[in-house]
């Protein structure tokens, strides 16, 4: 008995931390279109951004790192409206840290900011600067 409920807490106490990663509304000044972003992530840690946008708009950004105790591999993923963690972009794939997306339907998009590699696996930390446009 005892060892099931200490399975029970290990799965709750996951659950707990997958769901304990940060999130932010991304807004753009009055008369204005996009917007600079900065944070920190640190191993399996991420960041979501999450932008209301109307299909047919295309988003366009642009990621830069400022400081690493690692190699600096941060990449975004963008998530439809809806999504369980599908990606419509994987900036992973990219060569570059820039692109321009399409977005296909109406809805509040998210932005996610993630590590890869070793930096992700020895738990480095990557500051970053996040260039976000939409039109």
């Amino acid at each position: 008995m005892i060892r099931i409920s200490s399975t029970v807490l290990l799965i709750g106490l996951s659950a707990a931390q997958a769901l304990a990663q940060e999130s932010a509304e991304v807004s753009f000044a009055p008369g204005s279109y996009g917007t600079m972003l900065s944070g920190t992530i640190t191993g399996n840690d991420y960041m979501d951004y999450t932008l209301a946008a109307k299909g047919g708009q295309e988003l366009f950004y642009e990621l830069a790192v400022s400081a690493t105790d690692g190699h600096g591999s941060i990449y975004i993923n963008l998530l439809p409206p809806g999504s369980n963690g599908e990606a419509i972009y994987v900036g992973s794939m990219d060569e570059d840290s820039s692109e321009t997306v399409s977005l296909p339907e109406d809805g509040t998009y998210t932005i996610r900011v993630y590590l890869m590699g070793n930096d992700r696996d020895a738990d480095k930390s990557v500051t970053y600067d996040l260039d976000l446009s939409i039109q």
